[in-house]
């Protein structure tokens, strides 16, 4: 045990009474995505004694860009489990519990109870109302982070009287403002700056040393690497307006507000309509490109001027890679009056897939349907 934290110990501002500290904390990490990963690998090699992450969602290819903790062998596995597997591995004298499901409401307030560090490693507005107002709750520490391109912010919140993110945010982004890294994307080396920022915050607050980012929000640019901080001051008002409403905190329902309530037809049914026009909004760079539709591209950054090219006679499907901006070019359309659109929801990859085995059935079908004796 000395030997695996010798650097810790001999450090004088930390010594053994502070590795103790590190191994008598419990942190719990929202999230394994590109900010957890980070932060629940360097927790776990510093010894952190209990450590929970919860997450709902599986490993995906495109994940491995930036999510360091998975690797191909964790393709379809729930992140939270593979995380654990391979975080034992990396340290196996700590306790680490998963928890592969959502967080909500109704689990929050019990389970933060059991920690005493909260880091929000979500990609998600309401997740991070949710995750702000169950620390307000249960007066817990909450460590901050978030991306975006090539852009990241880091503060501590709710510590000693300081302030919390709705001091910061007092309300959510109005719906379809804020797109995900799925759409607009992400440099893979930025969430694993700020998540090891994040974990630098949490190691900071257990030992109770150096400058906590308390009042504080940590600008960092990766294209320039220039750093600024911006001053954080506490509302009363945002958090008295929670503790006001912890008594019907956990009857409220997770939903995401960046979501945009458009009609989605999924590829499967859309694929046997008629008069039908095929729209891609991604960029024109982007791949894959789906070859089995006549499609027409129209990127989403040129929608509005680019109306000419929309036939009003027909149904108009919009996809993209995920769902996303294909949702907020259904909704710009319907405001600019073009009626009759809607969203596929699966990604220009799924629909290739589809429609090349939908091909191949086809085909099949109709070679048998040639053998057959008259």
């Amino acid at each position: 045990m000395t030997d695996r934290y010798n650097r810790h110990i001999i450090l004088s501002e930390i010594g053994q009474e502070g590795q103790d500290k590190i191994s008598n904390a419990k942190v719990l990490v929202i999230g394994t995505g590109g900010l957890g990963c980070p932060v629940l690998q360097y927790l776990t090699a510093a010894g952190v004694g209990t450590i929970g992450v919860i997450d709902f969602d599986v490993v995906e290819l495109s994940n491995l860009q930036r999510q360091v903790l998975f690797g191909t062998s964790s393709l379809g596995k729930n992140k939270a489990i593979a995380a654990k597997e391979h975080l034992q591995d990396l340290n196996n004298d700590i306790s680490i519990t998963a928890y592969p499901e959502p967080l909500t409401y109704q689990n929050a307030i019990k389970l933060f109870k059991q920690y005493d560090i909260i880091v929000d490693g979500s990609d998600n507005f309401e997740t991070r109302y949710l995750v702000n107002d169950a620390c307000i709750i249960t007066n817990k520490p909450l460590v901050f982070g978030a991306i975006y391109k090539f852009e990241g912010q880091v503060s501590v919140f709710n510590y000693k009287n300081g302030p919390s993110y709705r001091c910061l945010f007092p309300n959510p982004p109005q719906k379809d403002t804020v797109p995900n890294c799925s759409d607009i994307g992400v440099l893979g080396v930025l969430p694993g700056i700020i998540g090891s920022m994040q974990a630098n915050e949490v190691l900071k607050l257990i030992l109770g040393i150096g400058n906590v980012l308390s009042g504080k929000l940590l600008c960092y640019n990766a294209l320039n690497s220039k750093t600024s901080t911006l001053k954080i001051n506490r509302s009363e008002t945002s958090i008295q307006s929670v503790l006001d409403k912890q008594d019907s905190f956990e009857s409220k329902h997770l939903i995401i507000d960046c979501q945009i309530e458009v009609i989605e037809i999924s590829i499967s049914e859309m694929i046997s309509e008629k008069n039908v026009q095929f729209i891609d909004v991604r960029e024109i760079h982007e791949q894959p490109k789906v070859d089995h539709l006549n499609v027409t591209y129209i990127p989403l950054s040129e929608l509005e001027t680019s109306l000419h090219k929309i036939d009003l006679s027909k149904k108009k499907a919009l996809f993209c890679k995920s769902g996303m901006r294909s949702k907020h070019a259904v909704k710009l359309l319907q405001e600019l009056g073009t009626k009759n659109c809607c969203s596929i929801p699966e990604g220009a990859s799924e629909i290739k897939n589809f429609l090349k085995e939908h091909s191949k059935v086809n085909t099949e079908d109709f070679r048998l349907r040639g053998n057959e004796k008259i």
